[in-house]
Parts: structure tokens; sequence; C-alpha cells
């Protein structure tokens, strides 16, 4: 186990790839409540929104342990447990980080056996029957010599590794299976396994990404966790430590932190790898060097890194037989990555490269693009780095064939303008935005400068401005139509704006919002959330966000909350708010660029609950808030000591604090009273029960 766990790979299995995987650190954010329904969003996006205020973190060894606060019981028995993650966030390196823990006697003693099954392995057993024991020697030969009472005499942990990899239908038979030796198909004794009916003692960990997380049915799953991948810390650490020279650590980093769509990516750490892989070579060649400003940009500098390292291998020295190879190769990997992934498939085998021609030996050629995952039963996994480097090879091959006129599909555009029409049109159409990231780099690659980048792959490139300025003009209308798609969709078509460097529409924004125009235009929840979303991107720190201006429901208003975090005065009072927006807002408060000064969310029923999570943000060294009004909130006595904890860890900001019309108790008074005293804390003026007090 710790030979086989105990290391990590970046992009693919090369030795200089490896990393001792104890120097990773990997968080896990426990998600409260219900599991959402279907995903109507790009996995990016739901990255970007998350928040981790009111989740606590817990390591990835103590999973299956009850949490120590009201609520939980040590008698609640954690059984199954669900942990989802987008692609590339960190799922198998916590999977591998628990298995050797424990292995190494440092976590989890109590458990006797940890065994996995990776989904993508599970998917290359053929239609044959099979006992959970024969199952089990198959992928631990060492077993060979147990008894298979082993596994209900002692305790076990299974870990089903990547459920949205399978190939196979779980519990659509009623069909019970309960005894280990007992003959049935894979898909029968997963399911089974899953609803404890099989061997219902043992311990079940499965991963997942999020939208094929909803095939196991709540009922099954005692505990859902959520990988929430690198925070703003942990991205700079990791520039630092991946990047010896400090200089230019530095500087990358003060790019990505520039450059918005970047810095959302990286959140993802295999995004920060590909970033600093571009930006390194790039500044190593020429220290004045042009550093990508988009994601389209980042990873056409990717693949021609990958091209010129496949080049330095290669035997062939005539530039002309080079070229041809090159583009044989990515032109045949590209077609792989646009037909599996209009079919939902990210892992894959050989008979799928083989319907798009690519010879098994191409595959180890752009071995930072395409790997070989497992072989097991003599049958090979191959997938992608990562989902991205999919989406933006398909996007690639579309554009190739658009050009090339090699795709049937594609002949009756007559002009880029309708292939971008038509793309937009398919992306709106998907349910959960399997193609938000494909359009994105779609069209990105039309843009004449990337065209010029990629000039040694396409067979030429093509005067785009015309199509691109038409496309840009069908976009806005339909982003600002808003019907007939969700929000998420239409974030995305802003995003899009983006990738062709076209910043109007975010200008005409700013404009709407700092006009009265807001004030009479009815908005809709999703115009509102495209405004927020598009307030949040922008470069430009937004003077004032006064909610009860915007001519729009309550829903419509909370929906503009997420815009804070690049305001420096957000007056949010009577709007009808409650605990649950205090997240929002706590979570900007503790950005590491947070730009908040001045919030009043007086007349709101915030209550103790609500003040306990803007404290949070409040204790956060990165608050610079001065002024915080919380008149006729509903504090209590122990909304008074949330506040008084905050002033205690962060004393250097806030100056005015606002709780007229509370009644708090004499406690909460003085506990408050005492910090305009202490000359380590900067209140200055209190307010409270229609009294006011300064600091003389």
């Amino acid at each position: 186990m710790i030979n086989k766990f105990g290391c990590l790979f970046e992009g693919n299995k090369l030795q200089e790839n490896e990393t001792l995987l104890n120097r990773i650190f990997t968080q896990l954010y426990i998600i409260e409540g219900v599991r959402e329904g279907v995903n109507e969003e790009h996995e990016v996006l739901q990255m970007e929104k998350s928040s981790r205020t009111q989740n606590n973190p817990i390591d990835c060894n103590d999973i299956f342990k009850s949490l120590s606060k009201p609520g939980y019981e040590e008698k609640d028995k954690i059984k199954t447990v669900l942990t989802k993650g987008i692609a590339g966030i960190g799922k198998t390196v916590s999977v591998q980080k628990f298995i050797l823990d424990w292995a190494k006697e440092e976590a989890n003693q109590d458990v006797d056996f940890m065994f996995v099954f990776p989904f993508r392995e599970l998917n290359l057993i053929q239609d044959h029957q099979y006992s959970l024991h024969r199952l089990l020697l198959d992928f631990h030969p060492e077993l060979q010599d147990l008894d298979s009472k082993i596994y209900e005499e002692c305790k076990v942990v299974f870990i089903l590794d990547g459920l949205d990899e399978s190939r196979r239908t779980l519990f659509s038979d009623d069909e019970k299976v309960c005894d280990v030796n007992e003959s049935s198909s894979v898909s029968l004794l997963m399911s089974n396994l899953i609803e404890g009916d099989l061997l219902p003692s043992a311990l079940i960990w499965i991963t997942s990404r999020p939208a094929a997380a909803n095939q196991i049915p709540s009922k099954y799953i005692n505990r859902v966790t959520e990988i929430q991948g690198f925070d703003e810390p942990q991205k700079e650490e990791y520039f630092k430590k991946r990047i010896s020279d400090e200089h230019q650590a530095s500087r990358i980093i003060s790019h990505i932190r520039r450059a918005r769509s970047l810095h959302i990516m990286c959140h993802i750490p295999v995004f920060c790898w590909i970033s600093s892989t571009v930006i390194e070579k790039l500044l190593k060649e020429d220290l004045s060097a042009e550093i990508p400003q988009t994601f389209t940009e980042m990873y056409i500098h990717f693949l021609l890194i990958q091209m010129n390292m496949r080049n330095q291998k290669y035997k062939e020295r005539d530039p002309e037989k080079l070229l041809k190879s090159n583009r044989e190769v990515i032109v045949k990997l590209a077609e792989v990555a646009f037909k599996q992934l209009m079919k939902g498939n990210v892992m894959l085998y050989e008979e799928d490269l083989r319907e798009s021609g690519l010879d098994i030996t191409d595959c180890g050629i752009c071995t930072e693009i395409f790997k070989e995952v497992s072989v097991i039963h003599q049958r090979k996994v191959y997938c992608f780095i990562h989902l991205s480097v999919q989406e933006f090879l398909a996007a690639f091959y579309v554009f190739y064939c658009y050009l090339s006129s090699t795709m049937e599909a594609l002949k009756t555009f007559d002009s880029m303008h309708n292939l971008h029409k038509c793309a937009v049109d398919k992306a709106l159409e998907s349910k959960n935005g399997h193609l938000d990231q494909f359009l994105q780099f779609l069209l990105g690659i039309s843009l004449e400068s990337n065209q010029r980048l990629l000039q040694d792959l396409l067979t030429h490139t093509e005067n785009s401005s015309e199509s691109i300025r038409r496309t840009t003009q069908y976009i806005k209308e339909k982003i600002k139509d808003g019907r007939g798609f969700s929000t998420e969709r239409s974030i995305n078509l802003f995003l899009c704006l983006l990738e062709v460097q076209d910043q109007t529409l975010s200008r005409e924004i700013q404009e709407f919002v700092k006009s009265d125009k807001h004030r009479v235009k009815k908005l809709s929840p999703s115009h509102c959330s495209t405004i927020a979303y598009m307030l949040q991107i922008s470069e430009e720190v937004l003077d004032e966000l006064d909610l009860k201006t915007y001519n729009t429901s309550d829903e419509g208003r909370r929906k503009l909350i997420p815009a804070v975090i690049n305001c420096r005065k957000a007056l949010l009072a009577d709007c009808n708010l409650t605990a649950q927006d205090c997240e929002t807002v706590s979570s900007a408060l503790q950005s590491s660029n947070s730009v908040l000064r001045e919030l009043d969310l007086s007349k709101n029923d915030l209550q103790d609950s609500g003040v306990k999570l803007l404290s949070d943000g409040l204790k956060s060294s990165n608050c610079q808030l001065k002024i915080l009004r919380l008149s006729g909130c509903m504090v209590t006595e122990e909304g008074c000591h949330y506040l008084s904890s905050a002033l205690n860890s962060n004393p250097s900001h806030l100056r005015e604090l606002d709780l007229s019309y509370h009644h708090p108790e004499q406690a909460g008074v003085q506990l408050l009273s005492d910090k305009l005293k202490d000359p380590n804390c900067s209140l200055k003026i209190l307010k409270y029960v229609g009294y006011k007090f300064k600091n003389s």
C-alpha cells in the first residue's frame, strides 16, 4: 500500500513529476443539509461560487468520525461517506493520503483492511459473474491465503473511487446479494455494498464529480463532504513551492491575481500546474514575455510546450515531416476529445481511440496531455490530464474541421459566425453546462491572434474580426434577453466575451449600476445574478452597492449580494435578509483582496446566528471593515459575545458599530463598551438602545 499510494504525479507518471504525497495537504469541507438536485452549472462556476464560511474543515482521516458539536452524537454511526469534487480538485489524492496514513500506522489504526475499487478499473471487467471475494482477489492478489470470513470479522473500509467514471448502471436491479461468496454482476455487487445488504458492517467511502453524485439515493449516505481545492494562501504556497526563483514566483502570483478568470481556475490544483508550467517556460525564454491573459491563450501555450518537448525526443529532424507528424497526432487526439466529450466520457478505452484512428503507440507522444491511468485484465484505461484539456482539444478539433472542411456536419456553415451561433445555441441547451468551457475555447481559438499561435497545426488561418463582432453582438443580445436558459448559462456567455477580449458589456453593466437606470428597469433574479457575477470579476471596484435602489424582488436582491466582494460600501438594509445571507457577506470580508469598508445590514432579521457568521468574517486578518451597522437585527447578549470575540481577534480596523434598537442585556453591552476603552482596539463609536457612545 505504501509503495502503491506513496507518490503523487503532476501531469503524467514521469519521474520528474513525482512528489512525495506527504508534502500534499488536502482539506475537506463538510456540506451541511441535503444534497442539491441536478447540477445546472459547469463545475468551474460551482467552484467559484462555493463558500467556506459555514462549513467545518475536517481532515480526510476523520471522515468516518462523528462531529463533536450540537446535533451530532457518537451513537450516530457514519457508515457511508460521499465526497464530491470537480475534476482535478484532489479526490483521488485524498484517497491516497487516507490509505497511506493508515498503512504507515499514522491514522485509523482501528481499521483492519482497506480495499480500493476504482470505477475506471471496474469498467474493464466484462459481463462476467463475480463474488465479492473473487473480485477482491483480482484487485488484491495478496489476499489469496485469507479466509473470506475475515470481511465480516474485521473492520473493513471499501473505497469506491470515481463514481463519475463508471460506465455501469447502479441500483437498477432489486436483487439482493448478502454473501461475499455469492456470484452476481459487478454492478449488483457495488449496489448491494452501498445499500448495506452485502457486508453491512463495512465502511464505504465513495468519491465522485458533482453531476454524477445524485446516482446514489440519499438514504444510503450518512455524510456528504466536498473538496474545495486551494484557498488563497494555498494558491500562493503552491507557486512558491513549485517555482524556485522567488522573484519569478511573485511575478506569476501577481499576474494570476490580476487576471480574474485565471485566478478563479487556480482553485483547481491541476490548473495551477498548467499555469506555472506555461508562465515559467515563457519567462525563462524572455523575461519581458507577454503572459497569457485568457484560458485559451494559456492552453494554446501549454499545447505548444508539449509539442516542443515531443520534437526534442523525436528522431526526425526534417521540419516538414515533424510538422506533419505533430498535426496528425494532435488532430487525432482532438477528435477523440470531441467525440468522447459529446458522449460525456472522461475515461477512455482502446476501442475509443481506435474509433478515431489513433494508434495506441501514439498515446505516449504528448505525455502531459494524455495519459494511461491503469491496466487491469490486460486492458488499458486512458484519460486527458484534466477535463479542461479535453474541452480545449475538442474545441480545437471543431475549429480545425471547419477550416479544412473535413467534418460533414460543419460543411453547411458558410461563415465562422454561423458556426459560433450554432455552438452558442447548443451550449445554452445543455442542462448541466458540459459545453460551457468548450464554447469559451472555440470562440477563443477563433481570434486571429490565437490562430497565429496555432498556425503550425491549422491548415490555414482565417480573418475572423467580422465574425467575432457579429458573434459578440449575438451573445450580448442573449444575455440581455435572458429567457429560456439558466443564470449559469448567462454567466458563461459573459465569460465567452472575455475570451474574445470584449469588455464592452462589462463596461455597460458598470455604467448601468452607477446610473439610475436600475431604479426604473425591472430586473429578474437571473438578471441580478448576472450583474452580480460581472461586478465580482470586474477589475474596477464599485464605490457603492445599495440593494434597495434595484427594481427587483427580494430574491433578486439576494442574488446581488455576492457583488459585495468587489465594492467599498454595501447598503443592504431593510431587504428581508436572513442569517443565511450573512454567509456570502462573511466570505467577502475574508477575501484576500477585500475592499469592503462600510456595511449596513440594519432592519434585517439576522439574529445571533447571522451575527456569528459576520463575526467569523470580522475575525479574518483580511477584513478591513471600518463601519458596521446592525440596527434592529434582533441581536442579543450572545451576538455581543461573537462581536467582542471578533474585535479581540482583529482589533485594528472597525471604528463604528451600530447596535441601536436592540436589548442585549447589560453584560452584552458591557463587553462592547469595554472595547471603547481598550487602547489596542480601534472602535471609537458604539450605538445601542437609542444611545451613542464615543471613545474620547
